[in-house]
């Protein structure tokens, strides 16, 4: 097995331009991809747009541009460190338990808020869950999670929601440190 770096050699070399990809090349070059998108280092449409471009890639060069970038290797600081415990400490907890089911909402309606006041659809009394924490909008294509400017912010499996993010049954929804599964029908 040929490592991909040696594989291709670099993008300006003319041999490796013709360097025809096979299945294996096609293979580690996917894994490589793999690796980078469980460690953070591609975000999921970046992920599925380059694994698409593996999977049509006839020649060592593009796949080696698919890969480049994930070769250097990053130092974390003091403070990422301690946010990836902390997103260790909270996947524990999940697979401790299992997080209590959220129903998306059915009807007529076609938006839904979710905080501490009184006044939101779905009340949860709980601090770290703002007043007017977040809201579930109906579009075209699902429903829309959208953080509604909360303190301890709005996560949908893992990932911060900074605008809004289509959401579906069986997603994990974490609104400050309160966590649900979201659910086609109550159980």
């Amino acid at each position: 097995m040929r490592d991909l770096s040696a594989a291709y050699g670099g993008a300006d070399n003319p041999a490796v331009v013709a360097d025809r990809a096979s299945d294996a090349d096609r293979d580690r070059a996917l894994a490589e991809l793999s690796k980078g998108f469980v460690a953070g280092r591609l975000t999921h449409e970046t992920f599925t747009h380059r694994v698409d471009q593996a999977l049509r890639a006839r020649a060592n060069a593009e796949l080696f541009s698919l890969v480049s970038d994930l070769r250097r290797r990053r130092r974390f600081g003091a403070a990422a460190a301690a946010a990836w415990r902390r997103g260790l400490r909270s996947a524990e907890r999940w697979l401790r338990g299992r997080p209590p089911a959220l129903p998306l909402p059915t009807g007529t309606r076609d938006r839904f808020t979710i905080g501490r006041e009184l006044g939101c659809d779905m009340t949860l009394a709980d601090k770290t869950v703002s007043r007017w924490h977040a809201s579930l909008e109906r579009s075209p294509f699902g429903w829309l999670l959208d953080d509604l400017g909360s303190t301890n912010g709005t996560r949908v499996n893992g990932w911060r929601v900074t605008s809004p993010t289509l959401v579906r049954a069986g997603d994990l929804v974490t609104l400050g440190e309160v966590t649900f599964v979201l659910a086609d029908r109550p159980r």
